[in-house]
């Protein structure tokens, strides 16, 4: 059966256009449209599609408000479109902290010149999630609150479990210099899930690596600011890393770090190479501080389509680093965490709900 779809929003030339893209894959199937938000909610109420595609700015219901309520009422994937400015990137946060799993770059002119590659990254999106999120509300975040307010999926797919235990607190006893968390697909709400439930006290620097423009970087590492305990900002090149302090990767960019002496870490912010897939990528900045740090080093990795972070978790496991990864049950996407899991890289596949707790006994207790 091919993937049913809904797409909602307020211009007919783009619900043309957009059907006319994902329909280009025979495993996808487009059953209706709304061009407002009321109507979206109750177009997908009654005919149960499994993804939904979301336009933010609409009449009568914009696409946040939709998203609340489809979460609330008849729980699925909702794939967002957002602009790349600040306030498309504000409000993008809020759609994905309403509930939705992923979102697209909405611009007319790069469907028109470049087709092929956005009708790609489409078409998988579509598909990925389809596959990979069951019909349950998996976090449905207040835009306010710090914690998520969490449902259990309903469904679990039967791949392999890896590992699915807490780890023992110390586990390893070792002296960490750092933390470091890669994500992609689902990543902003697992962050602050994560963060928001470290002391200010956080006994070293952090380093968070999602996928994400560079247009939503700085709106994402402020409001992650406001939220937590502890500091957060978008990392700049120079930054000397401070305890208690989280440092996110510039969309666009990789960060990598250098060790100027024992007592002293800087961050190098580049465009670095153009053939990588991400920008940021999770693989550079594991790699560069296995290099530059070795082996005193708690990395875990969470949600995400992909594989990336598997390479770096390689070089960082031969440093003797300490692995985690996020279990399938609580993932968005089980891309990257079963992409180091299944290499036998990560020592644990732990559910969202746990991993704050688990690194704070790791690290501090």
């Amino acid at each position: 059966m091919p993937v049913s779809v809904i797409i909602v929003d307020d211009s007919r030339f783009f619900r043309t256009r957009i059907k006319d893209i994902l329909e280009q894959d025979p495993g996808i199937k487009v059953i209706d449209s709304a061009e407002n938000g009321q109507s979206g909610v109750e177009k997908v109420i009654e005919q149960q599609p499994d993804v939904v595609v979301m336009d933010i700015e609409m009449p009568v219901k914009n696409g946040i408000e939709a998203t609340k309520e489809i979460m609330q009422k008849s729980p699925r994937p909702i794939l967002m479109f957002s602009s790349l400015t600040l306030e498309g990137a504000q409000s993008t946060l809020d759609a994905l902290a309403a509930g939705a799993a992923d979102f697209v770059t909405k611009q007319f002119d790069e469907i028109a010149e470049r087709p092929e590659t956005v009708a790609a990254l489409l078409q998988e999106k579509i598909k990925i999630l389809a596959k990979d999120v069951p019909g349950t509300s998996d976090m449905l975040l207040e835009n306010s609150t710090p914690k998520a307010a969490r449902t259990e999926k309903s469904t679990v797919s039967s791949k392999v479990n890896y590992n699915i235990s807490d780890p023992p607190i110390r586990a390893t006893g070792k002296s960490y210099k750092l933390l470091l968390i890669g994500t992609s697909t689902g990543g902003p709400a697992a962050l602050q899930e994560v963060l928001t439930q470290f002391p200010k006290d956080f006994p070293t620097p952090i380093l968070l690596i999602q996928h994400m423009p560079a247009a939503f970087t700085p709106a994402f590492a402020s409001r992650l600011d406001t939220l937590c305990e502890i500091s957060v900002k978008e990392a700049a090149d120079g930054d000397e890393l401070k305890v208690g302090s989280a440092y996110l990767a510039p969309g666009g960019k990789q960060m990598t770090v250098n060790k100027v002496n024992s007592l002293t870490i800087k961050l190098s912010i580049t465009d670095g190479n153009e053939q990588l897939i991400y920008h940021p990528s999770v693989d550079e900045t594991f790699k560069s501080v296995a290099n530059q740090i070795g082996g005193d080093i708690l990395s875990v990795v969470l949600t995400g389509m992909g594989a990336d972070g598997k390479e770096g978790a390689k070089v960082l496991k031969e440093k003797g680093a300490t692995i985690w990864a996020q279990d399938e049950a609580s993932s968005v996407v089980y891309g990257m965490p079963q992409a180091v899991a299944s290499e036998g890289l990560s020592s644990h596949s732990i559910a969202l709900e746990k991993v704050a707790s688990c690194i704070i006994k790791e690290m501090i207790n």
